[in-house]
């Protein structure tokens, strides 16, 4: 099982392209595999034949063990499946669609009475309880306990002798284990939280970035490029902002400014990435965006197009949400949350009140790296650029 990314430990096998005994040449995609982030083919680096298949379609490897055995020659194929029938499975059932295990919400019961026992359950019941379902033929494992802690009483053997059975309520949901890709935004999240983050919030007028998106919108346009463009430009102005810190004792400065997008897709989250994205023409970079989202939806981007980001953008402005705090990916300097841009009642220059539309922005900041002042500047510079938008069709 390959690493498809920096961050994935196990991979499941989602197809394989080629069968048992069938001729193999070196580059030729052999396996579809679902890593943490999309779905990948797989090559082999050798010529030769599938000789065994170790890890059925749907099972899971860990990454670096056996998933199957290649032969170089169609004599050495009898040998290698019955390694492969010795060998222990490396793959795990299939995880990804278990059936859904009830969740007990029912406490465990120490009590002083002596319990019953039906079917392998235990049945918490007064002794008085006990003696009037004998007496009354009630068999207590169909009562639901209305005392204490789910203790069988005297009155409920009597409503179940009665008729009045009591029901038990169904548990109240189910467990569903994390996808490969849910896993890995879960890891990616709690390392997140060993980096000292501040947050700094801007509100920025958008009457003339809304007009220039207007305008342009039929030419395949959008305001995510729009804003992936502006924040480009003022990384340029910032550079430490496009920094980031990843041993705890020194910083880099990335020579590239890419802008990692977040997309959500069924079954999670991936950031597309914009790469030098303050080199790109908007309407290149909005054909390549348009490209990015439809690969992702489809889980086919490569590695190099989701973890590649400098500087990342989570926009939720398209939901009407006015604010939100972004967390931060690990391994990048700063991440922006964007929302939505509304009419605004303000003050202009000359003492009058006015309409504008503006929107609020949010950057999370790794504080190792990047102070306040350096945010500030940076966000000034931020909303230049976009409430003077004439620099981004350039």
């Amino acid at each position: 099982m390959p690493a498809l990314s920096s961050t994935m430990t196990e991979g499941k096998i989602v197809s394989w392209i080629k069968s048992e005994g069938d001729k193999l040449s070196k580059g030729e995609s052999v396996v579809v595999v679902e890593s943490d982030k999309a779905d990948m083919d797989v090559e082999t680096f050798y010529d030769g034949y599938l000789a065994a298949i170790m890890v059925e379609e749907g099972g899971v490897a860990s990454v670096g063990s056996a998933i199957a055995l290649l032969a170089e020659t169609e004599d050495e194929i009898t040998l290698a499946k019955s390694q492969a029938s010795s060998s222990p499975s490396s793959s795990a059932p299939a995880s990804s669609a278990p059936p859904p295990k009830p969740v007990n919400s029912a406490p465990s019961v120490i009590s002083a009475a002596h319990p019953a026992s039906v079917g392998g359950r235990r049945i918490v019941a007064t002794p008085y309880a006990k003696k009037l379902a004998k007496d009354l033929k009630v068999d207590l494992g169909s009562v639901a306990g209305t005392g204490p802690m789910g203790r069988v009483v005297a009155k409920d053997v009597e409503a179940a002798a009665s008729g009045a059975i009591t029901v038990p309520a169904a548990p109240p949901g189910s467990v569903v284990p994390f996808s490969a890709m849910q896993g890995a935004v879960s890891r990616n999240m709690l390392e997140s939280l060993s980096v000292p983050t501040f947050r700094v919030g801007y509100t920025i007028t958008t009457d003339a970035l809304d007009e220039l998106c207007k305008k342009i919108k039929s030419k395949g346009v959008t305001m995510t490029t729009l804003l992936a463009k502006a924040t480009a430009i003022a990384l340029t102005k910032h550079p430490v902002i496009n920094s980031s810190c990843r041993d705890g004792r020194s910083f880099t400065y990335n020579s590239s400014i890419n802008i990692a997008v977040a997309v959500a897709i069924d079954g999670g989250l991936i950031t597309p990435v914009l790469q030098d994205a303050d080199k790109v023409d908007i309407y290149s970079l909005s054909r390549k965006w348009k490209e990015l989202v439809e690969r992702a939806r489809a889980k086919q981007l490569q590695p190099q197009e989701y973890n590649s980001g400098t500087f990342t953008l989570s926009n939720l402005g398209m939901f009407g949400v006015d604010r939100f705090d972004a967390i931060l990916p690990p391994g990048t300097g700063a991440i922006m949350a964007v929302g939505a841009s509304h009419p605004t009642l303000v003050a202009t220059k000359d003492g009058r009140i006015g309409v504008k539309s503006q929107m609020q922005v949010n950057v999370t900041a790794d504080h190792r790296v990047i102070y306040g002042a350096d945010l500030a500047s940076f966000l000034q510079t931020l909303a230049k650029i976009i409430e003077d938008p004439k620099d981004l069709t350039f």
